[in-house]
């Protein structure tokens, strides 16, 4: 597992919750919106660079 921590752990937490933020705000249907979000908590490192990747946009 993964330990994060210090200022790498803060930076972190901000883009997950931005990113959650913007997956609440898109355009995608509600259960995707639910699976991005309990990736982005479950898995943070991983999730955010999928979300970067494949998450929804606008």
């Amino acid at each position: 597992m993964i330990e994060v921590g210090g200022f790498f752990g803060l930076l972190l937490l901000i883009l997950v919750v931005y990113a959650i933020i913007k997956t609440a705000q898109s355009d995608a249907s509600t259960l995707a919106k639910v699976i991005w979000v309990v990736l982005l908590l479950l898995l943070p490192v991983l999730g955010f660079i999928l979300w970067l990747l494949f998450g929804p946009k606008g």
